[in-house]
């Protein structure tokens, strides 16, 4: 029985971990209508953003307050990378499938070139606090507290945004946008604030899932982000593009799929499992678990 709640547990820390990558995808796919392969990037940022801030930014550090100034520093300079994205890369090319999707994939490669070129290939030991390396009881088992870090992160940014889109102007903009995007034009609102804004959150929930993911593996390593975007685009796609909630649901069963799998399967028939759930969906149900942002 303890076996099993640690692995319903650590699973659950998985899927925070997927879930606060994709919330930012689906947002920027629903709005935007862009596939952004370039999201890991936004990931490494944040994760070797906030590793640089823990040993050289005043007043941050691994423990204590030191560690919320170094994620915060993180958040903030995924989020102004997305932000330069979006302004520079992107924009021009909304409504052009094929090059937004040649652009971003270009720009992840050039992104991870760019991490190793700067740090190194080679994963560094990422500096988290002390209590993080330790584990809490929960009814008989021993689980990390990174993983129920990610947890309470997950469900914190979920709640977040839910109440973003609900009871916010840029919310109902956002919500209105990915039902009628022609529609919210006509009526003279622009929706390229918008389209700016979904990237900043995008970028500053991949940044945190960079930093707490790096809290959760002990390291970081300048292609995380791209192993960690597979799962990701997953997790979209079998919850509905444009869902955060679908989305937290779709993460909820991969991240408990693969951690039981592995576990009592063979190792690496967690990821197969996972790729036949997603095979099965676009089967049985295309548009995924739950509807657009505006119906979640």
């Amino acid at each position: 029985m303890n076996t099993v709640i640690l692995l319903a547990l650590t699973g659950l820390g998985l899927a925070a971990l997927y879930f606060l990558v994709a919330s930012g995808l689906s947002l920027v796919f629903g709005l935007a209508d862009v596939l952004n392969f370039a999201h890991g990037l936004f990931l490494g940022v944040g994760a070797y953003a906030t590793w640089w801030a823990a040993g050289n930014l005043p007043g941050a550090g691994s423990d204590g307050f030191g560690f919320v100034v170094a994620v915060a520093f993180g958040v903030l300079a995924g989020a102004l990378v997305a932000v330069l994205v979006e302004l520079v890369l992107i924009r021009p090319l909304y409504s052009r499938t094929i090059e937004q999707v040649l652009v971003t994939v270009g720009l992840s490669l050039a992104g991870v070139a760019l991490l190793q070129a700067t740090w190194g290939a080679d994963a560094r030991p990422f500096p988290r606090p002390e209590w993080t390396r330790q584990v809490t009881s929960i009814l008989g088992a021993n689980v990390p507290n990174g993983g129920l870090l990610l947890i309470v992160a997950a469900v914190l940014v979920l709640g977040a945004l839910l109440a973003f889109l609900r009871w916010t102007r840029y919310g109902l903009v956002i919500r209105a946008g990915v039902e009628n995007r022609e529609m919210v034009t006509a009526l003279g609102i622009d929706v390229r604030k918008a389209f700016t804004l979904v990237f900043a959150i995008g970028g500053a929930a991949a940044a945190l899932a960079g930093a707490l993911g790096s809290v959760y593996f002990g390291t970081v390593s300048p292609g995380q982000g791209g192993s960690l975007l597979i799962f990701a685009f997953i997790v979209v796609v079998i919850g509905g593009m444009g869902s955060v909630v679908g989305s937290a649901y779709a993460a909820v069963a991969v991240g408990l799929l693969q951690q039981f799998v592995n576990y009592y399967g063979e190792s690496g028939l967690g990821d197969i499992c996972v790729v036949g759930l997603l095979a099965v969906v676009l089967l049985l149900r295309p548009q995924g678990f739950a509807g657009k942002v505006a119906t979640a």
